[in-house]
């Protein structure tokens, strides 16, 4: 039996006092088990105040996560906070582990931890969650659902890159324990008598606009050339914005064997000085792209549909959600920043713990077939874990 509980604090001055209203929250909501583990996020403040390391020292469980734009749990929606959803049980038991940096490459760096984290385990997780750094200029979020694949196939990872409020992304971090890095990976593997079930909130109907837009030269998420055009120059004689971060493109990929109807959304993040656009994550030479007419109303009732889906599911002990934080950004843009939290406040039922934060890129199965999944990565989506 799987027991979960959210707790939070928007004490961000006084660790003290931080810590005394998370212990008071646990007491009051949850009994600790023989395992147990929590997934944090917290806006970066609380790191630098001191208060996100001294409750990560003084919890009896290990702690994995990220910074983050802003949150929801069951009793509270706000930006400057900091959550923790907690798992525990008898028949579940969790491993915990978090990579050396990953600036040289993920592979190796990847696989040491998981070994080390494994050891001793004769079989391979039931779940793994994933909290990769924000590295979209050397990683597209597709490279680290490659990597765990190679090391565990079969398993699915449900998690999402840091992200944070700022317009430049340059206060991401991932959170192990009292660690905060830039550049390393924390994970939970997940293992026993758990049962795992993703829902995706992407795209609502009819959402596609026409746009004649052919990749013609790519490397994984650079697209060096569109229509045999240099990218940014496509996108600047086809009116569009110098930023384009908030504008979601529909793909058509062109490789994609494991395609299951489950639409693949991108985004631009940036361009490099040749022009080239470095894409959020990767898209194949060959693959065509509509422009999505996608506004907050649309994101409002896409989430809306999904997040509603979670009571309807049997065996619910708690849910994480991850939304994409160029979702929020439109949200902002309209002025109903909170909008998606209080959607997940209001609709999930009281019973039932859960957190909500935003994601720098979402990493959830679209599909299990035959207990196999097809592990995405997602640009502007909703995405869920229900446990």
């Amino acid at each position: 039996m799987l027991k979960c509980a959210s707790v939070f604090t928007c004490e961000i001055d006084d660790p003290g006092i931080a810590l005394t209203e998370i212990m008071a929250q646990l007491d009051e909501k949850i009994t600790l088990l023989k395992h147990s583990v929590g997934i944090v996020m917290c806006h970066p403040e609380f790191i630098a105040t001191g208060v996100l390391k001294h409750i990560c020292e003084n919890l009896p469980f290990d702690l994995a996560g990220i910074t983050n734009a802003s949150q929801a749990v069951n009793d509270e929606v706000d930006e400057l906070i900091l959550t923790i959803f907690v798992m525990t049980s008898d028949d579940v038991w969790f491993r915990t582990g978090v990579t050396d940096s990953l600036n040289e490459g993920v592979d190796e760096p990847t696989r040491i931890a998981y070994e080390k984290s494994a050891v001793g385990e004769s079989s391979p997780p039931k779940l793994a969650l994933i909290f990769p750094p924000f590295f979209f200029r050397q990683n597209a979020g597709d490279v680290y659902v490659k990597v765990w694949e190679k090391i565990i196939p079969g398993t699915p990872f449900f998690g999402t890159l840091a992200t944070d409020d700022t317009v430049s992304f340059k206060e991401c971090e991932t959170i192990y324990n009292g660690m905060n890095k830039k550049d390393a990976m924390p994970f939970v593997l997940c293992y026993g008598n758990i049962n795992p079930r993703f829902l995706i909130a992407t795209l609502p109907e009819n959402s596609a606009m026409s746009l004649n837009a052919k990749i013609t030269k790519s490397n994984n998420n650079i697209v060096y050339e569109i229509n045999h055009i240099n990218a940014r120059k496509f996108f600047t004689d086809a009116n569009f914005s110098e930023n384009l971060i908030i504008v979601p493109l529909k793909m058509n990929l062109f490789k994609r064997e494991d395609y299951d109807g489950v639409p693949v959304v991108r985004s631009v993040a940036s361009y490099t000085e040749e022009g080239a656009a470095i894409f959020f994550g990767d898209v194949d030479e060959g693959s065509t792209f509509s422009l999505l007419n996608f506004e907050y109303d649309d994101i409002l009732s896409t989430s809306s549909r999904e997040i509603g889906r979670i009571n309807e599911l049997s065996d619910v002990n708690g849910a994480l959600l991850f939304s994409c934080v160029i979702r929020r950004m439109v949200l902002m843009g309209a002025g109903r920043l909170l909008s998606e939290l209080e959607i997940a406040n209001n609709l999930i039922k009281t019973d039932i713990p859960f957190m909500m934060g935003y994601a720098g890129g979402e990493i959830c199965p679209t599909s299990i077939n035959n207990g196999i999944p097809t592990n995405r990565f997602h640009n502007y989506s909703l995405v869920i874990l229900v446990v």
